[in-house]
């Protein structure tokens, strides 16, 4: 039985699909069969050239194609977007009296102007200062009497006007603490004396103990504030009940310093309570000393001018040391409602100072892909945060080259970002390998090649 071949049919289709378009001519038998045996010799000859190629020699498209260098993978990396600032801090003085803030080690952050007078409240003229009057007898006193570290300095010994001051203190209704005759005491737990309890009659006794009457006192206290640059502090006698002591917010700002600096004043100061021979537990008139880093220093009150309070504190916010801290309420309505407001700017003031986010481990800013496919994400290599303070703009820059050796962790560049006095840099890196392509695909994409 004859066999068909195929190829026949094939032929009798082009001849049919060519005999739409052209003009029908009649062929002979003979002429048939040679046409039919030119077709199969130029089939197998672009067959065997075709092969020639594949097969051939290494020379030939085969060696090439899989041979030939690749066209680059293509890409593009981002540097990413700077992180929106947090909502700018409000140190938020209470509404009553006046206030004012110095803030130092924090300068790169607050600006150069903090550890002066960095913030104010309710102006700055002079207001009675009550018995932060005694801070500046101590250190009037200390300067013609100065105590060595360690030492408690020279005795102070008590006679019958000494004793007087008690009961004229008492119908003043003053702050008192026994002074029996002939009792003694050295100038350090004297001074003590003063400042913790705030013992007025103390304060008077130790003025003229040391200068001889209460106008000697004022006329080295006026010699002690012009030294010391507070020419806008007024004292008329030691303890403070005269309306007339008084001060400004930046002038006491500058005398919290100064007492802060000496090492018997803050001492005293810091101290929350003390006993002594015959005079029991004297407990500290600062209620707040531990509270919020609270150090020190003094408070004072007098029924006509309000409540105020001078203090010292040491506040951690996450920097290398914490922030010392100097600031001042006067006037307050109330002794609570002065200590609510000092310990609210205290927690606002470390509250301001956060940790941002800039950076997250694996977070991808660019991919590159092949043209078989493959492709490779470009990814920072680590997290990272920044301390910044209140609503610090942060700014973002980088510097990023296109890989070279296609590998995973191939480091690229760095992204950096910076906010106020601190920067952090992140490396970019490739996060996997790009996978070569299959022979098949070299073979058959030759216009990806070269």
């Amino acid at each position: 039985m004859a066999r068909r071949d195929p190829s026949d049919d094939d032929v009798a289709d082009l001849d049919g699909l060519f005999a739409a378009s052209a003009p029908e001519t009649v062929m002979t038998a003979s002429e048939v069969a040679a046409s039919r045996r030119r077709r199969r010799r130029s089939g197998w000859i672009a067959a065997g050239v075709t092969a020639a190629i594949v097969l051939g020699a290494p020379g030939g498209y085969a060696a090439w194609a899989l041979t030939a260098p690749l066209k680059p993978a293509t890409g593009e990396v981002s540097i990413p977007r700077a992180p929106v600032p947090a909502a700018a801090v409000d140190i938020a003085f209470t509404a009553d009296g006046a206030a004012a803030l110095s803030v130092a080690g924090a300068e790169p952050y607050l600006g150069p102007e903090a550890a002066g007078v960095w913030m104010t409240h309710g102006g700055d003229d002079p207001r009675p200062i009550a018995s932060i009057t005694k801070l500046v007898t101590a250190l009037v006193v200390l300067d013609a009497y100065p105590i060595a570290d360690g030492d408690r300095g020279p005795t102070l010994t008590f006679d019958r006007d000494d004793h007087a001051l008690y009961d004229a203190y008492f119908v003043r209704d003053a702050t008192i603490a026994p002074m029996p005759i002939g009792s003694s005491l050295s100038l350090r737990d004297a001074l003590a004396t003063m400042l913790i309890p705030s013992a007025s009659n103390y304060a008077e006794a130790i003025a003229v103990w040391a200068f001889g009457s209460v106008s000697g006192f004022r006329a080295a206290a006026d010699r002690w504030l012009v030294a010391n640059g507070l020419e806008r502090t007024n004292i008329v006698e030691p303890s403070g009940l005269d309306p007339r002591n008084t001060s400004t917010p930046s002038d006491l700002i500058a005398l919290g310093r100064i007492a802060a600096a000496d090492p018997t004043v803050a001492a005293i100061a810091a101290t929350p309570s003390l006993n002594l021979p015959g005079l029991g537990r004297l407990a500290n008139t600062n209620g707040l000393l531990g509270q919020s880093g609270i150090t020190g220093l003094k408070t004072g009150t007098l029924d006509d001018s309000g409540a105020n309070l001078l203090y010292t504190a040491s506040v951690d916010v996450g920097l290398p040391e914490p922030l010392s801290v100097v600031g001042v309420a006067l006037g307050g309505s109330s002794k609570g409602g002065v200590a609510d407001s000092v310990l609210g700017v205290l927690r606002r003031l470390a509250d301001g100072f956060h940790d941002t986010s800039v950076a997250q481990h694996g977070q991808e800013i660019g991919v590159y892909t092949t043209a078989w496919g493959s492709s490779v994400r470009v990814v920072l290599e680590k997290g990272a945060s920044l301390r910044t303070w209140s609503d610090t703009p942060i700014t973002v820059d980088g510097d990023v080259r296109v890989p070279r050796d296609w590998i995973d962790g191939e480091v690229l560049g760095q992204i950096r970002w910076t906010a106020g006095p601190e920067s952090v840099t992140v490396p970019v890196v490739l996060d996997g390998d790009i996978e070569p392509p299959t022979e098949w695909w070299r073979l058959t994409h030759p216009g990806e090649i070269g």
